[in-house]
């Protein structure tokens, strides 16, 4: 998860490949930490506990320390047998890295990863360290299809102009149709167990495995740079926006998506504008998606725009069997679609209401001794329009923070 979207003031309840992890902020040590989400003691979720002031995950009658390992046990007598040592109240903790803003963990407790840090490392991409480029980052927690689906979707250009059409923009080849398709030369270039690459007339994509589909422009490409802008004795750098994308499983049906566009021009306006618009942009992107993928079933690639589709299904079925390894932990049922957080939104709905009928009551209860006509009138304005605004609000934060029931036919 992006760090921006952990509080280090609570703990966060996870799932990755079908694993329930905690994930929380040690202060002892100053770094976060993953553990199973699963007390000892009764097998509760840790992330229903709580971080006490030493920094520990603390939930029922457990406390539990860095390693993983049980301090005490409040409700043992304190000379009595240490059954806090007994290994049985341990739970598993993984090894974590923070790298470029995202917290990263190995997913095998087993003592021989321990050190596994320091042979490998989550994928690089230099753009996210390079303080000449935005960093805003954002995430879908959970989408509501799996982790194949989503990779295969975000490495098929062909689909963006028809199932995006007019949210995203299009290739500018002259040769587009009226909703902006044209044909792409997609070509593949290197596939190995590490990564696949493909270049295109407006850029290339590179698949980094196991889950980072990684975009980026060629110099002079229309599509994700715009171009150099010469001066009188200087030449300022190509402006350029970059796609990034990390897919995680979580279940099957279920993945959820980390994304990035960082850009060397403009860096100001990620200050400036609020983060959840980014995410507004990008949920209705995503669910003019969902139908689409639910119901695709076999697929006809006869093209080149296609190349990256194949080279990926390759890689899955040369390098994970085809699948990945749930073990026997899932029947296979689908979840319904998830709701994303507008607690505070909703808040905001329900006090324009609140103010509303307040401001009708006041003028109510007081329409004989108001003597100003002024001051009635304002009331009666503010009433009006702060329902009018909890009426717009409520589509509003159906349609952007919990589902865009997106029609492709009107759009």
């Amino acid at each position: 998860m992006p760090v921006c979207e952990l509080d280090k003031k609570a703990p966060h309840g996870k799932e990755v490949i079908g694993i329930d992890v905690v994930v929380w902020w040690d202060r002892n040590e100053g770094e976060w930490k993953v553990f199973d989400d699963k007390c000892p003691h009764r097998l509760a979720p840790l992330s229903e506990g709580r971080i006490d002031k030493w920094g520990s995950v603390c939930t029922m009658a457990d406390v539990l320390v860095v390693l993983g390992e049980c301090k005490f046990i409040p409700q043992a007598p304190a000379d009595g047998p240490p059954i806090h040592t007994n290994k049985k109240a341990r739970v598993a903790a993984y090894p974590i890295t923070v790298q470029k803003d995202i917290v990263w963990f190995w997913p095998n407790s087993d003592s021989q990863y321990k050190d596994i840090l320091m042979k490998k490392k989550p994928p690089c991409i230099p753009e996210l360290d390079d303080p000449s480029y935005s960093r805003l980052m954002g995430s879908r927690d959970v989408l509501p299809y799996g982790y194949e689906v989503l990779t295969e979707n975000l490495v098929d250009p062909a689909h963006i102009p028809y199932a995006h059409y007019r949210i995203m923009g299009v290739y500018n080849t002259g040769k587009a149709d009226r909703e902006g398709g044209a044909p792409l030369e997609m070509s593949l270039e290197k596939l190995d167990v590490n990564v696949l690459t493909g270049k295109h007339d407006t850029g290339g994509h590179k698949f980094i495995a196991p889950c980072v589909f990684y975009g980026y422009p060629d110099s002079g490409s229309s599509a994700l740079s715009t171009g150099t802008t010469e001066g009188s004795s200087s030449v300022t750098p190509e402006r350029k926006i970059l796609l990034i994308f990390i897919c995680i499983p979580v279940s099957p049906g279920n993945s959820r998506l980390i994304f990035s566009f960082p850009r060397n021009f403009a860096v100001w306006i990620d200050q400036v504008v609020p983060r959840w618009m980014f995410h507004v942009e990008m949920n209705l992107i995503l669910d003019s998606d969902l139908y689409l993928l639910h119901v695709q079933k076999a697929c006809f690639v006869p093209t080149k725009s296609d190349a990256l589709v194949i080279a990926f299904r390759k890689w899955l079925k040369k390098y994970a069997g085809g699948q990945i390894d749930w073990g026997t932990k899932f029947t296979g049922a689908l979840p319904p679609p998830p709701l994303l957080n507008s607690s505070r939104l909703n808040a905001l709905e329900v006090a324009l209401q609140i103010i509303s009928i307040a401001s009708i009551a006041i003028v109510a209860a007081s329409k004989q001794s108001m003597k100003s006509a002024v001051t009635r009138n304002t009331l009666v304005i503010a009433a009006v329009l702060s329902f009018a605004a909890s009426k717009w609000l409520s589509p509003f934060i159906y349609k952007n923070f919990r589902f865009h029931d997106y029609n492709h036919a009107f759009r």
